[in-house]
C-alpha cells in the first residue's frame, strides 16, 4: 500500500491508479478477520468456475461462469458474476449475462441478495440458510429498464453439493409464472 497524502486519501502510485486503503479477499485466512453474521453464507466466500445452461428469448445454450464472493471485514459478502456463451464447438462463443451485488446475512437463517445487471435488471431477494450450505430466495423488489424484457417475480436456490456451487434461477413475466432462467454446477478454484 502506498502512503496516504496530507488529506488521509491513498496516494495515487505511478501507474495512475489509487490503491485503495482496505482490502477485500476471498480467503479467510487472509485479509481482514470476518465478521461473526457472515457464518451463515461462508461456505460461498470464494472463486467459483463452471459450466451452465441458460434458456431465454434468443434460446437456450450452454455458458460458461465465473463468480467470485469476497469479503472486506463488514458484515456483507460482495459478489461478481461473469458468464460466456459457449458454442456447438465447445468453445467460447462471446459474453453473456454479468452482475454484481451483495449477500447480506440476517440474523442466524435469514439473508438478503441484492443484485444488478448491465442488462437494465435490479432484484432484491428475501431469503433463508435452509442448512449451512443452502440458501432460498424470493424477490422482494425487481427493478428493470424500459428496454429489459418484463420481469415481475424471481427465485434462486444455491446449495453446496459434493463440494460444488450448484444453482438455479427462475424469472416470471407478465404472465407471473416462474420458469427456469439459468443454472450451473460450480467447482471452487480459490
Amino acid at each position: 500500500m502506498s502512503t496516504p497524502t496530507p488529506d488521509g486519501l491513498p496516494a495515487q502510485p505511478a501507474s495512475g491508479r489509487t490503491e485503495l486503503p482496505v482490502e477485500e479477499t476471498t480467503d479467510v485466512r487472509t485479509g481482514p478477520e470476518v465478521a461473526h453474521e457472515l457464518l451463515s453464507v461462508l461456505p460461498l466466500l470464494g472463486e467459483w468456475h463452471g459450466e451452465g445452461q441458460a434458456a431465454g428469448a434468443q434460446g437456450d445454450h450452454r455458458f460458461g461462469q465465473w463468480v467470485r464472493f469476497a469479503h472486506d471485514g463488514r458484515d456483507f459478502l460482495a459478489y461478481e458474476s461473469r458468464t460466456w456463451r459457449i458454442g456447438e464447438d465447445g468453445r467460447p462463443a462471446g459474453p453473456d449475462v454479468r452482475e454484481a451485488g451483495f449477500w447480506r446475512p440476517r440474523g442466524e437463517e435469514e439473508v438478503e441478495l441484492l443484485t444488478a445487471s448491465p442488462d437494465g435488471l435490479v432484484e432484491i431477494y428475501v431469503g433463508r440458510a435452509r442448512t449451512t450450505t443452502s440458501w432460498e430466495l424470493a424477490s422482494d423488489v425487481i427493478a428493470r429498464t424500459p428496454d429489459h424484457p418484463d420481469t415481475t417475480k424471481a427465485a434462486r436456490l444455491y446449495g453446496i453439493v459434493e463440494g460444488a456451487l450448484m444453482y438455479a434461477v427462475d424469472r416470471a413475466g407478465a404472465d407471473g409464472q416462474l420458469r427456469p432462467v439459468m443454472s450451473a454446477r460450480l467447482e471452487r478454484i480459490r
